[in-house]
């Protein structure tokens, strides 16, 4: 066997860019803001920063691009992800893609401070596109400055590796780094703008391919080009797939649909709200991508949404998101209608999406319940009532089902409630809505539920663990984001890896770290950052 040892410099990777040797490009070279027509891409380079400072770097993303720790830490590593050199066989680009924002079609959006700069090519033969945010202005910018400050590049670097150790379909972060310039931001577009600190994240995924990049193809009229990215899509993304045809399109569309379906479930198992969905950050591999005002929910509230943007209308409200993807999907369907000539194989895909929800969101709450599987004869109304409690009063979600899977189901009568209650009563935010009517109708759901986990006939610790792998301990919750943040603004990276560290097993119990799975303190319920954010970052 072949050890395979990381690498020490950054000019040994190996890139293979397909992306901009395989799809046609703006042949304008400068970088200013313009419609591009007739190209996938514009090349572009990264602003050069001033005094780069690395925040924090994650091992495990490392480890994929065959990065060792030294290079991590070295200068030339900083220099490279901050923008200010590019290493041997990058060549940055910035996306050209449309997409449907809040319900409406934007036209041209695309990549307005991401810039790619290629596709590496590990040593296991995977491929992995790096791509920085935050690195400057592209044609896309529109209005913009492409730039990103700390506060959110902080939080995007921490989600996307706290989702993938949640076991959620996501897009990686490699890096966070300081730039070293300031950045004017209104945070709540309130008429207070002020200088934060700039910031860049590396952001890495197999594709950064979105439905957006094949929207604004068939809007311009542009079919042979859609039809090449297609193609290109299923060669390089989908390569499981036999050659082009319009059999196998028919296959990509269902398979992209069910990619999505599986992702919108595991949001909806660990609370997670995406608070921006739309098209344009949908990803054709059914990747969490975009991590703008994001927000795991506290308690339990089908209708809040992270993003003040959306705080009238609640479009992206957590209990819409699976509505949501749909929408968006048949937005890409449209998209695509030119290639197939017909509606059925499209309506076939919408179908499946459907299908593949309702049957994996009920395996998904039977998991969360410790039930062996789903029943539809009692599990159906079972949770439903479980959700009308949540709501009801102000419960913990996170807290709620994690101390659910301590519940004993051989203890008589009178011990249980005593004992389920004490159990509980840390999941709740205000003690005082817990009226004796409530008390009697959580009672009567737990009675229930019991004799539920009996028919099953799983001892209490298989059922235990079963239920502590799906329902973490551990989540991102805003409030701790924004403490790491503040310590950050200071020049205190302490909490940033500590975070990076604790979530990289959210779902074990780790001595020492209980204070960061208690519910949300309440100083947090409404300061910024907290508890809603905007899209500025």
């Amino acid at each position: 066997m072949t050890i395979q040892t990381p690498l020490n410099r950054l000019d040994g990777l190996i890139f293979d860019n397909r992306f901009v040797h395989e799809l046609p490009g703006d042949p304008e070279t400068a970088n200013f803001r313009r419609q591009i027509a007739g190209a996938c891409y514009s090349r572009v380079l990264p602003t050069q920063v001033s005094a780069p400072q690395l925040v924090a770097y994650s091992s495990e993303v490392a480890d994929l691009l065959d990065l060792s720790p030294e290079l991590c830490a070295s200068a030339d590593f900083t220099q490279v992800f901050a923008g200010n050199r590019l290493a041997q066989g990058m060549e940055p680009y910035a996306m050209c893609y449309g997409g449907h924002q809040f319900g409406y079609w934007a036209g041209q959006l695309g990549d307005g401070r991401a810039i790619n700069l290629g596709e590496v090519i590990n040593r296991r033969g995977e491929r992995w596109a790096l791509q920085l945010k935050g690195a400057g202005p592209t044609p896309y910018s529109r209005n913009a400055d492409g730039l990103a400050v700390l506060r959110s590049s902080i939080r995007e670097f921490l989600c996307s590796e706290a989702m993938h150790h949640l076991g959620v379909p996501t897009t990686r972060a490699l890096s966070v780094l300081l730039t070293g310039e300031a950045v004017i931001r209104d945070m709540f577009y309130n008429g207070n703008p002020k200088a934060e600190p700039g910031a860049i994240v590396c952001r890495v995924a197999p594709s950064f391919t979105r439905f957006g990049n094949f929207q604004i193809l068939a809007a311009r009229g542009e079919i042979d080009l859609l039809r090449q990215f297609v193609d290109y899509t299923l060669r390089v993304d989908f390569p499981h797939l036999r050659e082009p045809s319009p059999e196998v399109y028919a296959e990509w569309f269902q398979e992209v649909c069910r990619k999505t379906a599986a992702m919108i479930v595991h949001w909806q198992r660990v609370g997670f709200v995406h608070g921006v969905m739309n098209t344009d950050n949908m990803s054709i591999l059914g990747l969490t991508i975009d991590y703008g005002p994001y927000g795991w929910m506290d308690n339990y509230d089908p209708h809040w949404t992270p993003n003040t943007t959306d705080a009238e209308e609640r479009r992206y409200r957590f209990g819409q998101q699976p509505q949501i993807a749909y929408w968006n999907l048949g937005q890409l369907a449209n998209a695509l209608y030119p290639l197939f000539g017909e509606a059925e194989p499209l309506q076939a895909g919408m179908k499946a999406y459907a299908e593949t929800f309702d049957r994996e969101w009920q395996r998904m709450m039977s998991g969360k319940l410790g039930f062996a599987s789903y029943r539809p004869e009692t599990d159906g109304e079972l949770i439903t009532e479980l959700m009308v409690l949540l709501q009801r009063v102000e419960t913990d979600m996170t807290l709620f089902f994690r101390r659910l899977a301590d519940l004993i189901t051989d203890s008589d009568d009178e011990v249980r409630e005593t004992e389920v209650m004490a159990l509980l009563q840390d999941c709740y935010y205000l003690p005082e809505q817990l009226t004796p009517e409530y008390r009697e109708r959580l009672s009567h759901w737990l009675r229930q539920y019991r004799e539920r986990l009996i028919q099953d006939g799983l001892a209490d610790a298989e059922r235990r663990q079963r239920m502590n792998a799906v329902n973490p301990k551990y989540v991102l919750r805003n409030y701790l984001a924004q403490l790491a943040i503040d310590k950050a603004e200071q020049g205190d990276f302490t909490l940033v890896n500590e975070l990076l560290d604790l979530l990289r097993r959210p779902y074990d119990e780790q001595a020492g770290k209980d204070h960061y799975a208690a519910k949300r303190p309440d100083w947090a319920r409404t300061r910024p950052g907290c508890s809603m954010l905007s899209c500025s970052s």
